[in-house]
């Protein structure tokens, strides 16, 4: 494990990551999910796609890297950009799971990995619903001490920077950013996600012409049992932009 120190907007971020296969030519950046960190997408990949040198980053506040202050999905692109270009690595391939689907996406790589990418807002179920009407209501009523109650698992045990950052980033509409991005992309969803649902994919080729989807048994963690389907899918779709 290794840190880079990053300046962004006078605040200062310390940057964890790994690299594998070091001497390798082409690049590829693995961004974890929401909650998650870089060892996650290690126990996936590590072992596949040996023909690239794997760069596994902890986004800021999650793993091993500090965040003090509330970040959009836009500041997380920025922030990376710079440990980008601190590393002197390319953006050959950027591969982005759930939440990171979306930060991959404002880096602009060459080949867009998306698996089970956020970014395509999905109806909430009516229990979810319930409980942010229920929860409006006790606000109105100034009963905030009941708070407690009502946050979103993915909210819960958080510093009041990451709570901020999570209330920026989770109900983002990013069909604009999809459509915006011009590279060639790859689709990877699981058909039993109810996290970001398999229609949310065909959603997002939608808006991006060189696009490919590629169904996959499994849910939101799919590839977590099927890295090296994964990694060959994104093998071949690299190869075949090389020819081009």
């Amino acid at each position: 494990m290794a840190v880079k120190t990053v300046q962004y907007k006078q605040h200062t971020f310390s940057i964890s990551y790994e690299i594998l296969n070091p001497t390798s030519h082409f690049d590829i950046l693995f961004l974890h999910g929401w909650g998650s960190h870089k060892n996650l997408m290690k126990h996936a990949f590590g072992k596949h796609l040996r023909a690239f040198r794997h760069i596994y980053i902890d986004l800021p506040g999650f793993g091993n890297s500090t965040c003090n202050m509330a970040l959009s999905t836009e500041d997380y692109a920025n922030i990376l950009e710079s440990f980008i270009s601190q590393i002197d690595a390319t953006k050959a391939i950027v591969l982005g799971h759930s939440f990171g689907g979306k930060v991959a996406t404002l880096l602009n790589p060459e080949l867009l990995v998306l698996v089970g990418s956020a970014g395509i807002l999905v109806p909430k179920p009516f229990k979810i619903r319930a409980k942010i009407f229920l929860f409006k209501l006790l606000k109105f009523t100034g009963l905030t001490s009941l708070r407690r109650f009502f946050i979103a698992p993915d909210a819960q045990g958080l510093s009041q920077p990451m709570y901020e950052t999570f209330k920026h980033v989770v109900n983002e509409d990013f069909e604009n950013k999809f459509h915006a991005f011009k590279g060639k992309a790859l689709l990877c969803f699981g058909r039993q996600d109810t996290a970001t649902p398999m229609w949310t994919a065909y959603k997002i080729a939608e808006l991006i012409p060189e696009s490919k989807v590629v169904e996959f048994d499994g849910d939101h963690y799919f590839f977590l049992e099927q890295g090296e389907r994964v990694a060959k899918e994104i093998e071949n779709t690299f190869l075949k932009s090389l020819e081009h």
